[in-house]
């Protein structure tokens, strides 16, 4: 029986408000790019799990210095565009990202979430949020409407690795209090989420909201947040 669930924050419970695929076609129109929601969802997807990999790799996102954290992002963004059909070089790339970071956002709660909670807090389930973010997650789940469901929040920050490596999951089932068998991971990515669960014995739900991940059949897919309930 499942007594805690930990959920993954951007791409699971959040979003980017407006969403990033308004902002970047707003940032490819000085440049002359027509770009589609379809394919920004795509490159998207693939820019995001490349990020993942980073992140689980010796060098992450948080100890790369500025010109390795440059690189990084024009390939994200060169990535992004390539999922429209647009393939640029590193530069134009780097460019487009530039004018990308210069549109104003935030993050907002996909409609599923505060449902879900309120569901899974009848229950009685131990509810936490697993994320790689670097920013204060406490003040960010306050502005979210996330605190009063989330028995607690732990970021890689805390621990000093992020997501797939084990401290942050270990450090999770230590304050639910509960054995990995016990435990289920909801996250949007197949690299973090997914495999760092698996690499600890926590069982791992896939959450895929546009349903674009196609080359994946090793673990439980679910399509909206609400679907959790029938894993417990």
């Amino acid at each position: 029986m499942i007594k805690a669930v930990f959920f993954d924050l951007y791409g699971t419970l959040a979003r980017f408000q407006p969403p990033r695929e308004e902002v970047q076609a707003r940032a490819c129109e000085p440049f002359g790019f027509k770009v589609a929601k379809d394919g920004l969802v795509q490159g998207y997807a693939v820019a995001d799990e490349w990020m993942a990999k980073t992140n689980a790799s010796p060098l992450p996102l948080p100890k790369m210095n500025r010109e390795q954290r440059a690189g990084f992002f024009a390939e994200y963004e060169r990535l992004v565009l390539f999922g429209t059909g647009i393939n640029v070089d590193l530069q134009t790339a780097s460019q487009v990202w530039a004018a990308v970071r210069k549109i104003p956002y935030g993050l907002a709660l996909f409609d599923d979430v505060l449902p879900t909670m309120d569901r899974l807090k009848w229950t009685g389930q131990i509810l936490a949020t697993l994320s790689n973010i670097t920013e204060d997650i406490q003040a960010l789940s306050h502005r979210l409407g996330l605190a009063p469901y989330m028995d607690f929040a732990i970021t890689s920050w805390e621990v000093g690795k992020g997501k797939p490596h084990a401290p942050i999951f270990l450090a999770a089932l230590e304050r639910a209090g509960v054995p990995a068998s016990e435990a289920l991971m909801v996250g949007d990515s197949y690299s973090s989420d997914v495999q760092g669960a698996r690499g600890v014995g926590i069982r791992p739900l896939l959450l895929d909201r546009e349903g674009i991940i196609t080359d994946i059949d090793d673990c439980t897919k679910i399509r909206a947040l609400p679907e959790v309930m029938d894993h417990l």
